[in-house]
């Protein structure tokens, strides 16, 4: 199995989870839990900045001072037309959240200097895009974008549907050289529809010293430490991914495959 993929659960509360320790990398963390009604997880944002996503169900957070927010999410399905809810947490806070009905939830985090507020993420701040077109058509949506508070931390997901490709054509973002590039580590976590699917995901760079083709399932992760990394749904299979970025600013500035960027013109 490749290093750079991290196996989802089918059941128990941990899906999956990526650190920095376990990913080898410096500020991406990435953690899915599944919670049954009425199931409640604490959690503590160290010194770390946190993006809570309810990716289905419904959720209670409770938030320091007892600052508490009801029913948070209205997705049945991650492939539902609609924004998911979302939360920002600051490092050095507490939190609690309790599963209203049976949720899906991702924790993305980054480190964090602090001195920002906690705030819940309104879903209608949250742009829908299309990008590409014909077989590359795919349907984003901005979470956390760079155009909203956070230090470094970046969140959005991708709906790809069956015989597309998507981060398509491959680029790459791993070099500290804006205005041309930014250096961004980042984690796809994928859901298939139906859930027995697969799809396929390649990371490699310019010189082949990495060169990873993987197979992935539903709630299995890719991590992406530099490199490219086009996926591929195949027929009959939507893919959706959720991607987490950070890096040491947090602009997202990318580089085509050179070879591959005839298709854009």
């Amino acid at each position: 199995m490749s290093p750079l993929l991290v196996k989802g659960r089918a059941t128990g509360r941990e899906i999956v989870e990526v650190t920095p320790a376990s990913a080898g990398w410096t500020y991406v963390g990435f953690r899915a839990l599944r919670l049954a009604p009425g199931e409640q997880v604490q959690l503590d944002t160290g010194s770390r900045e946190l993006c809570l996503v309810v990716l289905t169900g419904s959720v209670d957070v409770e938030l320091a001072g007892g600052r508490r927010h009801e029913q948070l999410g209205r997705r049945d399905s991650v492939f539902d037309d609609m924004p998911p809810a979302a939360v920002y947490v600051p490092p050095g806070q507490a939190l609690s959240v309790r599963a209203v009905r049976e949720a899906e939830v991702a924790l993305c985090s980054a480190p964090s200097p602090g001195g920002r507020e906690a705030r819940v993420i309104d879903p209608s701040t949250m742009t829908r895009t299309v990008r590409g077109k014909g077989s590359n058509t795919r349907y984003v949506r901005d979470i956390l974008p760079q155009t909203a508070a956070a230090d470094h931390l970046l969140v959005v997901e991708v709906v790809t549907p069956a015989g597309h490709a998507s981060s398509y054509p491959p680029h790459k973002h791993d070099q500290d050289a804006a205005p041309d590039e930014t250096q961004l580590e980042e984690t796809y976590y994928h859901r298939l529809n139906p859930p027995q699917g697969f799809a396929f995901q390649r990371v490699y760079t310019d010189d082949r010293s990495l060169d990873e083709a993987m197979a992935v399932e539903n709630h299995d992760v890719v991590m992406v430490p530099r490199g490219y990394h086009p996926c591929v749904a195949p027929h009959g299979y939507d893919l959706y991914y959720l991607n987490v970025m950070a890096g040491p600013g947090r602009t997202w500035i990318f580089r085509n495959d050179p070879v591959h960027e005839w298709m854009l013109s």
